[in-house]
């Protein structure tokens, strides 16, 4: 079974025909939504959570019946114990999504009502700013790879430069990133595009900085293993994919090397990349289309990180401030 679903072949909480029907709304997503492994495997995580809390709830393994009778109380009473379980707010409402989502599909096919999960309120998510590098700090990262003497091999150093410059030269995420087969490597001086599948299985085009190509290209030049065009962009040292948590250990080090603070994280070179390219360009609607925001009002979150940083410069420098 493809990963994604992995999550789920091992489900003791559930009876056969639950099992069968969450791999079937996996499945949707998969293949004709196309959505990135990671989102997969986390509606596969929210569900299973969900599942094993019911069968504790109610005493007995789950069955598409229970799922049906469900009431207001009893999903409160989940919502209460991931609470308890010290998860976030964010995680919480996460969840939650995920299972009004799998409500929705199981009255598409007539197995239960999603009435009463969709009048749920969502928890209040409080209101985060995105925290970016400075742009030195940007540039310092994206070649520490390079430069930090570990005893990893050489090429794994040069890999990790080359993802964190994708990261920060693109502004994709991190799935988009690691779901980049060799065959869309942009090297030639006519490639200029990237073309990423970001989430929904939305497509859109990214322009491609020169240093982008080279760094790249100069992975593939010391990279042990022979990629055809199907084969992983970004390998690991075993030669498969590689994983987000290979690349959160490659900022880590970088953090750690550089005296960098908690909040940069491989998702914080995304927040750069608008960020910069916003207060260079003032150009809101450009920066929507490359980040692949759905929303306008949530790209509109670093026109804020722009207006603090302003504030502080002139907190700091002018006479009277």
């Amino acid at each position: 079974m493809e990963t994604g679903n992995q999550t789920l072949i091992y489900l003791p909480q559930a009876k056969d025909d639950v099992v069968l029907i969450i791999l079937s709304f996996l499945n949707v997503f998969r293949h004709e939504r196309r959505s990135p492994v990671n989102t997969i495997d986390a509606y596969g995580r929210d569900l299973r959570q969900f599942i094993s809390f019911l069968s504790r709830h109610l005493g007995h393994k789950v069955s598409l019946e229970d799922l049906s009778m469900l009431h207001r109380s009893d999903f409160r009473a989940f919502m209460t114990a991931r609470r308890l379980e010290g998860v976030s707010s964010r995680s919480v409402a996460r969840g939650l999504s995920t299972i009004r989502s799998f409500y929705r599909y199981l009255e598409r096919q007539g197995l239960a009502d999603a009435m009463t999960i969709m009048s749920m309120p969502m928890p209040r998510i409080p209101h985060h700013v995105p925290r970016p590098l400075t742009l030195k700090a940007a540039k310092d990262v994206v070649f520490s790879g390079h430069h930090m003497t570990t005893d990893r091999p050489t090429w794994v150093g040069v890999r990790d430069s080359a993802v964190l410059t994708v990261l920060y030269g693109c502004g994709i995420r991190v799935s988009e990133a690691l779901s980049l087969n060799r065959g869309q490597a942009p090297l030639s001086e006519e490639d200029e595009i990237l073309r990423v599948i970001g989430k929904g299985g939305k497509m859109r085009d990214i322009p491609v900085l020169p240093i982008v190509k080279k760094m790249i290209d100069r992975y593939l030049e010391v990279c042990p293993y022979h990629l055809s065009g199907v084969s992983p962009l970004f390998v690991g040292v075993r030669g498969g994919r590689l994983t987000a948590r290979v690349v959160q250990l490659a900022m880590a080090r970088a953090r750690a090397a550089l005296g960098l603070p908690e909040s940069a994280t491989p998702h914080a070179l995304r927040h750069s990349f608008a960020t910069h390219l916003l207060s260079a360009s003032g150009d809101l609607r450009a920066v929507q289309d490359l980040l692949g925001h759905a929303s306008l009002s949530t790209t509109q979150l670093y026109t804020e990180v722009d207006s603090q940083r302003l504030l502080e410069v002139y907190r700091k420098s002018h006479p009277r401030a």
